[in-house]
C-alpha cells in the first residue's frame, strides 16, 4: 500500500509549529497524489489549506491505540512528533518516567520524589526479562546483571544526559540494585561501601548550576566487581574531565564544590576550630556566584553525612582532617591579597592573615610562598631567571596553584576510596556504570564543553555501531535476509577533532611554544579548514571563535582560555608533560573498557528549566533527543522493520480480521502468513522470522485501521439491528394506542336511545343479581361462621373437662402417695420406738427372771405371766436379730427361735401345757439362744482370720518382689543408661537420618496423626518413669539436634518439612498436656492424666520446641513461595481464563526470548494444582487445621500482592479486559477456597487489594460520582496505588477512552484526607505471626501401636 493513501479523511498528522515544535491535525478531505494543498483541522477547530510538497507530506500520526506505548520502536509510524508526544503522554498524563527507545532506556527527570525505587520493586524486577515489565532503570541493571551471569561477559551501562537531567540519580540506583540483588554473604558490608563512596564522590565533585542543584561536574566510570557466585567484592572508580575551573570561579546564581560549603557550615564546630573558617560569604572563591545557600539543603547535616561516609569507607579520623585542612587552605588561599607594584610587578604582604593561615594548615615557608606568588622562574639553557609578575598573572597563578591542589586532592581521595572498596577475592567479571556530561551547547562554549561534545561523539560512534550489532543478529536469529542500513556516521567529526594535524594536534602544538595564544591557534584553524572541511565553519560576525557540525548540533566555541585551561599547570611543571594530552588518553582508555563490555544505554532528560514537577518542555525535550542520539536510533530503525509481532501476538490481535476458513487450520503460524498475503498486497512491507513478522514503518497503523474499520462495520450493523428494533417497537406501541383510541372513538359514536335503556336494564339485572349474590353469599358466611363457634366451643369444653379430669385424677394420687408416704413415716417412727422399748423391756425382764428363779413358790404361781414373758422375749429376740443381721437368710436366723415357738405353743395353758414343764425348759431356751449367737461368731471371725493371712501373704510377696527389682537396678544402673541412650539415638536417627525412613509415604494416610511425635513422647514418659534426668537431658538434646538436622539436609523438601513441622508441633502438645498443668489438663480423659509426668518440668524444651517450630514452619512456608512463585504472574495476570476476551494489544517489545507455541506456559489451573498438592500434603502429614489456614492465608496473600505489584510495573496489562481476567481468577482461587472448607481461613481477605484494583479497571471513570465512588469502594488500596492504576489505565481498542489527567486529579484531591502509606509495592516478604494452638491428642498413649514400616523394633513396650 503506497504512503500516500494513508492520507484520507479523518486521518490525523503532524504540522510544525514555533511553540510545541508539532501539533496534530485531522485531515479533513482525501489527498489525491498531485495536490499542492492538504485540508486539515487544527485541535482547536481551526481550518487550514497547509502547502505540502508530494514528495515531503506531513508525518503521519498513529492511531490512539499506540499511543503511551513503553517501547518507541513499537510504534508504526517512527518520527519525531510521534516520539515526543509519546513521551508527552507517558510524562504528563500516565506520569511514568521512563520509556524504551529499542535498546535505550529515556528516563526524564520529574523533579519529584516517586516511590519507586523501593526494595520491593527491586525484588518485583529481579529474574524478569526487559520487557515484561515497565521500563525502568532496575529493569537495565538486572539485564546486565542476567548477561553477565548468563554469558560470563562483562557488561557496561552508559548514563548520559545535560546537566540537571538526573544522571547522578539513575547511576546511584544502578549500583544500588547491584548491591540488593548480589548481596554476599560476608560481613565486610562490601555493597554499603559501595553506596557509601556516592556521597562522598558528590560532595568533592558535584556543585549547584543553573540547571541543576546537584550537577556532577566530572565523568565518573565505576567498575563494580563480582566473584563466580556473582557476588560483589568490590569496586574500582575512574574519573573524568573533571571541572577544576569551577575552583576559581562560578557563574551567578551557582556555587562552587559541595565540601566547601559543608566545611563553612560547621566552622563553629569544636573539631573545625583550628581551621580558622567562617561562612561561606567570606570567601572569594565560595561567593563568587552571589549563591552561598540552596533550598531545602542543609549544609551542615550533609557535613556530617560525608564523616559518617568516610569512616564507613574505613578512612579515619586523621585521614579526614588532612583532607579538610587542604580544603579549608585553598579557601584560604582565594582570600591572599595581591596588590601591584607598577604595572610589570606585584606583592603579597607578609602579614597577609589568609597567607599566613594557608602557610600554617599546609606547613609551608610563608617568605617563599609570598615571592613564588608574585614570581615566575625560567629556566633557559644558559641561566636560570627569576621573572616578576603583574597582578593579573599573579591572581592567575594563585588560581592555578588552587585547581592544581584541589585535582590532586580529588584524586586522592578517590584513591582513597578505590583502596578501602578493595577486598580479598578474585574479580570474575564486572558491571560498570559510567555517569558522565551528555552532549552540551550554551550561549557561550569554551574548552570545557569541547572536551564533553568530544568524549560524546566517540560514545555516539560505539553506539551506532552497537546499535547495527543487535540488529544484525536479530535479523541472524530469525532469518531474515540483512541489507545494509545507511546511517549517520560521525567518524569525519572525530577525525577533525583527533586526526593528525587535527584541531587538538595544533591546540598542543600552541601551547609548546613560548607566546603560544588562543588568537594564534585560531588563526591556524582558519587557515586549515575554513572551506575545506564541511565540519568546521567561521562565524559571520565574529573572529573569536570556531563552529564545529556535531552530531548532535552545531556549536560554537569561544577560544579564549583554551590554552591555558590544555595546560592545565602551575609554572614550576616542566612542560614537556604537555606532549601528551591526560584527557585525550584517558578517553582512549575508556573507549576501550567499553568496547571490552556489553553497553547499556540510559539517556536522562531535562524535561524544563525551571525544575517543575511533571511540566513538559517541548523544545527543551525535542533539543536533548536529538542530541542524545535517540531520534537517530528512531530513524535506523524505521528504514528496516521497526515493528515486530510474535505469531502468537498478531494471531490474537487480528483474528477478527481472518475469515472462517482461514481460521479452520490448526497452525497459527500458517494462519498469520496467508491473512498477511491477503491483506497486504505489496510483500517488501513485511517479513516472516522464525518466531517473528517483521512489520516496515506504517504497516501495523494500516493493520489498526482495517481492523478499527471492520470493528466499526460490525458497530453501525449492531447499532443498525438496535435502532430498527427500538423504531419497530416504538411503532407497534403507537400502533397499539392509535388503536385502543379508535375503538373509544368509535364506541362513543355508537351510543343511542336504546343503547341507553339496555345499559339502564343491564344496570337494573346487575343490582339485583348483585344482591342475591351477597345475600347468598352472607348466609353462607353466616352459617360457617356458626358451625365454626359450634365446632370451637365444643373443642374449647372437651378440652377443659379433659384438664379438670386430669387435675382430679392428679389429686387422688397425690392423696394415696401423701398417705402411702404418711403411714411409711410411721411405720418407721413406731418401729424405732418399739426397738427402744424392747430392747428396754428385754432387761427388765432379765432382772424379773433371776428374782423369781430364786424363789420358787412364787414362780409357780405366776406361771402363766412368765411364759407371756418368756413369749415377748423370744419375740423381741426374733426382732433384735432381724436389725443386727439382715444380711442372714431367714431360715437360717430364725431356726432356733422357731423351734423355741413352738415350745411355747405347746407349754401354753390354753393348749395343755404345764408350769411345771415350762419351768423345766427355761434354762434350756437360754442355752439356745446363747450356743446360737456363739456359733455364728465364730463363723464371722474364722472368715475375717482367712482374708488377713490372704493380706499379709500378698503383701510379704510384693515386698520380696521389690526387693528383687531394687537390686537388679543396682546392678544393672550403667547397662541401662547406656541402652536409653542408644535407644533413644536409634528413635530419632531412625526418623531422621535418612530420607526414606524420615516417613513413610504408603503408610502416612492410614496412621493417626502426629504418630512419630507420641512415639517420641513415650520415650520421653519412660525416662520420666524411671526418674531418669540423665536420660531425659540426652533423649531431648538428641531429639532437638536431629530434627534440626533433617530440616538443614531437606531445607527445599515440602513433604519433608510438612511432616516435621506436623510432628515438632504434635510432640510440643504432648509435652504439655501430660505436663501436669491444670490448663493444659482440662480436656484430659483420666486414663491419660495417669501417664502425666511425675517427676521433670519440661517447661524449658517446651520454648526451645516452640522456637524450633516457628523456624521450620518459615521455612516451609519459604518453600511453598519459591514453588508457587514462578506461576503466580503467568497464571493470574497473563493468562486468559476467560476465552474470546483478548487483553493483548500491539506491544511490539523486543523481548529477548519468544516462542510460537505457548502450551508450556504456567496457567491458573496450575496454581489451582499446586495448592491443592500443598494442600493434600499438608492434611495427609496430619498438619493441624489453624495452621493449615494459616499457612493458605500466606499463600494467597503472596499470589494477590505479587499479582498486583505486577500490575503496577505493567501499565499494558491495566486494561478493562484485563480486570475482567483477574476478576475470574480470584474466582477461581475462592471456589477452591470454598471446595476445601477454608472460607473461615481468612484467605479471602488478603485478595481484597487485588479483588478492587480488578474493580477499578472495570469501573467507568468519567464522572464525579465514579471519583466518589472509586474512593468509596476502594478502601484496601492506598492513595498511591488507586492513582497509578488511574494513570497507567491503557484502553486496548479505539473504543474505550483513556483516564483524564482532570480525573486523575479529582480523585486525588478526594484522598487526600486519607492517612495511609506512600509505599507503591505490597512487601512480597511479609509474614503473618504464626500461632501454634494447644490441641490435645484424644489418643491413649496405651493403645498407640508401632508400624512395623517405621522399622523400630528394637523399641520395646513396657
Amino acid at each position: 500500500m503506497a504512503l500516500a493513501e494513508l492520507y484520507t479523511q479523518y486521518n490525523r498528522v503532524w504540522i510544525p509549529d514555533n511553540e510545541e515544535v508539532w501539533q496534530s491535525a485531522e485531515i479533513t478531505k482525501n489527498y489525491k497524489a498531485g495536490d499542492r494543498f492538504l485540508h486539515v483541522q487544527l485541535e482547536d477547530g481551526t481550518e487550514l489549506n497547509y502547502p505540502v510538497d508530494p514528495a515531503a507530506l506531513p508525518p503521519l500520526r498513529n492511531p490512539d491505540i499506540l499511543v503511551g506505548e513503553n517501547d518507541l520502536t513499537a510504534l508504526s509510524y517512527l518520527h519525531e512528533p510521534a516520539v515526543l508526544h509519546n513521551l508527552k503522554v507517558r510524562f504528563v498524563e500516565s506520569k511514568l518516567i521512563y520509556t524504551y527507545s529499542g535498546i535505550i532506556l529515556v528516563a526524564i527527570n520529574p523533579y519529584k520524589q516517586l516511590p519507586i525505587y523501593g526494595d520491593a520493586i527491586i525484588h518485583a524486577y529481579s529474574g524478569q526479562n526487559m520487557g515484561d515489565m515497565d521500563p525502568h532503570i532496575f529493569a537495565v541493571a538486572e539485564e546486565a546483571y542476567k548477561q553477565m551471569a548468563r554469558n560470563n561477559k562483562n557488561q557496561s551501562i552508559i548514563v548520559s544526559g545535560e546537566s540537571g537531567a538526573g544522571k547522578t540519580v539513575s547511576a546511584r540506583y544502578t549500583m544500588r540494585y547491584f548491591a540488593t540483588v548480589s548481596k554476599s554473604s560476608s560481613n565486610a558490608h562490601v555493597e554499603d561501601k559501595v553506596l557509601a563512596s556516592n556521597p562522598i564522590t558528590e560532595a568533592v565533585g558535584n556543585a549547584k548550576t543553573t540547571r541543576n542543584d546537584n550537577s556532577s561536574r566530572f565523568g565518573k566510570y565505576t567498575e563494580i566487581s563480582f566473584d563466580q557466585r556473582y557476588q560483589i567484592i568490590g569496586a574500582n572508580m575512574r574519573t573524568y574531565l573533571l571541572e577544576k575551573s569551577r575552583v576559581v570561579f562560578q557563574s551567578e546564581n551557582e556555587r562552587n564544590y559541595h565540601i566547601f560549603y559543608q566545611l563553612c557550615a560547621s566552622a563553629v564546630q569544636p573539631e573545625f576550630k583550628h581551621l580558622k573558617l567562617g561562612s561561606a560569604e567570606e570567601f572569594n572563591y565560595t561567593r563568587m556566584g552571589g549563591c552561598t545557600e540552596i533550598e531545602g539543603v542543609d549544609d551542615r547535616e550533609n557535613m556530617v553525612e560525608t564523616q559518617k561516609t568516610f569512616g564507613l569507607l574505613g578512612l579515619k579520623a586523621d585521614f579526614q582532617m588532612d583532607v579538610f585542612k587542604m580544603l579549608a587552605a585553598i579557601l584560604h588561599l582565594g582570600n591572599v591579597g595581591i596588590t601591584a607594584v607598577g604595572d610589570d610587578r606585584s606583592s603579597i604582604s607578609l602579614e597577609d592573615k589568609h597567607l599566613n593561615i594557608f602557610c600554617e594548615l599546609l606547613d609551608l615557608n610563608c617568605d617563599k610562598m609570598a615571592q613564588w606568588l608574585c614570581h615566575r622562574k625560567i629556566i633557559t639553557t644558559s641561566e636560570t631567571v627569576i621573572k616578576p609578575m603583574t597582578r593579573t598573572q599573579a591572581v592567575n597563578a594563585r588560581d592555578a596553584l588552587a585547581k592544581k591542589i584541589y585535582s590532586h586532592l580529588f584524586d586522592f581521595i578517590v584513591e582513597r576510596i578505590n583502596q578501602a572498596l578493595q577486598f580479598p577475592g578474585k574479580q570474575h567479571t564486572f558491571i560498570g556504570v559510567l555517569d558522565i556530561y551528555g552532549f552540551e551547547t550554551f550561549d557561550v562554549n569554551s574548552f570545557e564543553q569541547f572536551c564533553i561534545n568530544y568524549a560524546n561523539e566517540k560514545l555516539q560512534q560505539q553506539f551506532n555501531l552497537h546499535v547495527f550489532k543487535l540488529e544484525q543478529e536479530e535479523y541472524m536469529k530469525e532469518d531474515i535476509p540483512w541489507t545494509l542500513i545507511d546511517f549517520y556516521d560521525n567518524q569525519p567529526v572525530i577525525d577533525l577533532i583527533e586526526a593528525k594535524m587535527g584541531i587538538l594536534e595544533l591546540l598542543d602544538e600552541e601551547c609548546l611554544l613560548p607566546h603560544g595564544t588562543d588568537e594564534n591557534w585560531l588563526q591556524k584553524l582558519y587557515n586549515n579548514f575554513v572551506n575545506k572541511n564541511a565540519l568546521f565553519e567561521k562565524p559571520r560576525m565574529s573572529n573569536t571563535s570556531f563552529i564545529i557540525q556535531h552530531f548532535a548540533d552545531k556549536v560554537e566555541y569561544k577560544c579564549e582560555g583554551f590554552l591555558e585551561k590544555n595546560r592545565d599547570t602551575v609554572h614550576e611543571v616542566l612542560i614537556e608533560i604537555l606532549k601528551e594530552s591526560k584527557f585525550r588518553s584517558s578517553l582512549s582508555l575508556l573507549m576501550m573498557t567499553l568496547n571490552a563490555t556489553t553497553p547499556h544505554y540510559v539517556r536522562c532528560i531535562k524535561p524544563n528549566d525551571e525544575k517543575l514537577p511533571f511540566e513538559f518542555d517541548s523544545k527543551r525535550v525535542a533539543q536533548q533527543l536529538r542530541a542524545c542520539g535517540v531520534l537517530e536510533t528512531i530513524r535506523i530503525s524505521a528504514q528496516s522493520y521497526p515493528s515486530r509481532w510474535t505469531y502468537i501476538e498478531f494471531f490474537s490481535r487480528y483474528s477478527i480480521l481472518m475469515t472462517q476458513q482461514e481460521l479452520s487450520l490448526n497452525d497459527k503460524k500458517q494462519i498469520c502468513k496467508i491473512v498477511l498475503q491477503r491483506l497486504i498486497q505489496d510483500h517488501n512491507q513485511y517479513q516472516f522470522g522464525r518466531t517473528k513478522i517483521f512489520f516496515r514503518a506504517g504497516q501495523v497503523a494500516y493493520l489498526e485501521k482495517l481492523r478499527s474499520d471492520k470493528l466499526r462495520h460490525a458497530c453501525i450493523m449492531i447499532q443498525k439491528s438496535v435502532r430498527g428494533w427500538l423504531q419497530r417497537k416504538k411503532f407497534l406501541r403507537i400502533k397499539q394506542a392509535a388503536i385502543l383510541i379508535q375503538q373509544y372513538f368509535r364506541g362513543q359514536q355508537a351510543i343511542t336511545a336504546r343503547n341507553l335503556k339496555e345499559t339502564w336494564a343491564a344496570i337494573t339485572i346487575q343490582k339485583y343479581c348483585r344482591g342475591y349474590l351477597v345475600r347468598r353469599l352472607c348466609q353462607l358466611i353466616h352459617v360457617a361462621a356458626v358451625t365454626i363457634q359450634a365446632y370451637t366451643r365444643g373443642f374449647l369444653a372437651r378440652k377443659k373437662y379433659r384438664k379438670m379430669l386430669q387435675e382430679h385424677k392428679a389429686v387422688i394420687l397425690q392423696k394415696y402417695a401423701r398417705a402411702w408416704l404418711a403411714r411409711r413415716r410411721f411405720q418407721n417412727i413406731r418401729r424405732f420406738v418399739l426397738n427402744i422399748q424392747l430392747s428396754y423391756r428385754v432387761q427388765q425382764l432379765q432382772k424379773k427372771i433371776e428374782e423369781q428363779v430364786r424363789d420358787t413358790s412364787q414362780f409357780i404361781c405366776t406361771n402363766f405371766f412368765m411364759i407371756s414373758l418368756l413369749f415377748r422375749v423370744l419375740m423381741l429376740n426374733r426382732g433384735l436379730c432381724e436389725l443386727q443381721y439382715p444380711y442372714l437368710t431367714r431360715q437360717e436366723n430364725m431356726s432356733g427361735i422357731d423351734t423355741l415357738f413352738s415350745l411355747y405353743i405347746k407349754l401354753d395353758p390354753w393348749h395343755g401345757g404345764c408350769t411345771t414343764s415350762a419351768m423345766f425348759f427355761l434354762p434350756f431356751f437360754n442355752r439356745v439362744l446363747e450356743s446360737h449367737f456363739q456359733s455364728q461368731k465364730e463363723v464371722y471371725e474364722k472368715e475375717i482370720e482367712g482374708l488377713n493371712f490372704k493380706v499379709e501373704h500378698l503383701s510379704q510377696d510384693i515386698n520380696h518382689l521389690q526387693k528383687l527389682f531394687r537390686e537388679e537396678n543396682d546392678i544393672n544402673d550403667g547397662i541401662r543408661l547406656e541402652v536409653s541412650r542408644l535407644t533413644s539415638e536409634n528413635l530419632v536417627r531412625s526418623k531422621c537420618g535418612k530420607g526414606k525412613y524420615v516417613f513413610p509415604r504408603g503408610v502416612v494416610v492410614n496412621m493417626i496423626p502426629g504418630l512419630p511425635a507420641h512415639i517420641l513422647f513415650m520415650c520421653v514418659r519412660y525416662a520420666d518413669y524411671l526418674n531418669d534426668a540423665d536420660m531425659l537431658k540426652s533423649f531431648m538434646n538428641v531429639t532437638i539436634d536431629g530434627i534440626k538436622q533433617v530440616v538443614k539436609e531437606h531445607s527445599e523438601d515440602f513433604e519433608m518439612l510438612s511432616f516435621w513441622l506436623s510432628n515438632t508441633y504434635y510432640f510440643l502438645n504432648c509435652l504439655k498436656q501430660y505436663s501436669g498443668e491444670e490448663e493444659f489438663m482440662k480436656g484430659n480423659t483420666p486414663r491419660q492424666n495417669k501417664n502425666c509426668l511425675k517427676h521433670f518440668d519440661l517447661s524449658e524444651y517446651r520454648q526451645i520446641l516452640s522456637d524450633l517450630a516457628i523456624r521450620i514452619y518459615h521455612q516451609f512456608i519459604i518453600v511453598m513461595e519459591n514453588n508457587i512463585q514462578p506461576m503466580i504472574v503467568p497464571g493470574m495476570l497473563e493468562y486468559e481464563s476467560l476465552q474470546g476476551i483478548s487483553g493483548l494489544k500491539p506491544t511490539g517489545f523486543r523481548k529477548r526470548s519468544s516462542s510460537i507455541d505457548d502450551t508450556d506456559t504456567y496457567t491458573m489451573t496450575s496454581i489451582l494444582q499446586q495448592l491443592s498438592y500443598f494442600y493434600s500434603t499438608m492434611c495427609q502429614n496430619g498438619l493441624d487445621s489453624e495452621l493449615l489456614k494459616q499457612a493458605v492465608k500466606q499463600l494467597f496473600f503472596l499470589i494477590g500482592a505479587i499479582t498486583l505489584n505486577s500490575l503496577f510495573l505493567r501499565k499494558d496489562m491495566c486494561s478493562c479486559r484485563k480486570g475482567m481476567q483477574i476478576r475470574c481468577n480470584i474466582s477461581f482461587l475462592e471456589e477452591w477456597l470454598k471446595d476445601k472448607n477454608l472460607q473461615n481461613s481468612s484467605a479471602k481477605e488478603t485478595l481484597e487489594p487485588l479483588s478492587q484494583a480488578a474493580w477499578l479497571l472495570q469501573v467507568k471513570k468519567i464522572t464525579d460520582d465514579d471519583a466518589k465512588e472509586i474512593c468509596e469502594h476502594c478502601t484496601s488500596l492506598s492513595t498511591v496505588q488507586i492513582v497509578k492504576i488511574l494513570n497507567s489505565y491503557t484502553p486496548i481498542d479505539d473504543f474505550e477512552k483513556r483516564v483524564t489527567p482532570s480525573f486523575v486529579r479529582k480523585v486525588q484531591a478526594m484522598l487526600n484526607n486519607r492517612e495511609d502509606a506512600p509505599q507503591l509495592m505490597l512487601d512480597t516478604k511479609y509474614l503473618f505471626q504464626v500461632t501454634f494452638p494447644f490441641t490435645p491428642s484424644p489418643h491413649a498413649l496405651e493403645m498407640i501401636q508401632v508400624p512395623s514400616s517405621f522399622k523400630l523394633g528394637f523399641l520395646t513396650r513396657v
